[in-house]
């Protein structure tokens, strides 16, 4: 009597089955890119900041716009999201996923953002109730604030000198940006360069900025 033959055993998986483990293996090849450039990037390798930056950049965009529905500020806002966590890049859990940690920044920046909109709702007499308590107080008028013009003008100097303090590259591209309102894809026509290095270079530029004006500017 003939033995009867051994059937191996495949395991077949269906459509979604596969989908689901190829999204699962794409996850985690980002996550650990991500813990391999944040390594890089605190030991100060400026192309892995970059590279963090362009990868969710468009991600951190999308969220932005979603909650405060203002375009022309969303490249912005973006900007000093990266500037925020690139700060904080020290105290990031690499248990959790670099993506959700931007995204939490991202939407805390754009409530912070609504909310300091709308306090210029307000009328300028009207009073305004103090939190902790019943009070409440008027605000003065500033149709006449010598000292507060004063003070414009002095923060605008201090500005102005860190600015020509910058590396050339940075100076142009942010006085490109700020000085003379150009949009992203003007500056990168008129210096002749890739978007995305105008991008990093203004990011560089305000992460250099912040730096120098800290200190001074704090007393104003």
């Amino acid at each position: 009597m003939p033995k009867p033959k051994n059937k191996s055993t495949k395991v077949r998986f269906t459509r979604p089955e596969i989908i689901s483990q190829a999204t699962a293996d794409r996850r985690a090849a980002s996550r650990k890119e991500d813990k391999e450039l944040i390594r890089n990037a605190l030991r100060g390798n400026q192309p892995s900041y970059e590279r963090l930056m362009k990868k969710y950049h468009d991600q951190i965009s999308h969220v932005i716009y979603r909650i405060t529905h203002q375009r022309e500020q969303v490249e912005d806002l973006t900007q000093e999201v990266f500037i925020k966590a690139f700060a904080s890049l020290k105290s990031f859990d690499s248990t959790f996923a670099f993506s959700t940690w931007l995204y939490k920044i991202a939407t805390n920046s754009s409530i912070d953002y609504i909310r300091k909109k709308k306090l210029f709702t307000f009328s300028i007499d009207k009073p305004i109730a103090m939190e902790e308590s019943n009070a409440t107080y008027e605000l003065p008028d500033s149709r006449y604030e010598p000292d507060k013009h004063i003070i414009q003008k002095q923060r605008a100097a201090i500005l102005q000198e860190a600015i020509e303090k910058l590396p050339e590259k940075y100076r142009r591209v942010i006085t490109l940006r700020h000085s003379e309102e150009r949009d992203y894809s003007e500056i990168a026509k008129i210096l002749k360069l890739p978007i995305g290095t105008v991008k990093a270079h203004i990011f560089r530029a305000r992460e250099l900025l912040n730096k120098s004006l800290r200190d001074k500017i704090s007393h104003y």
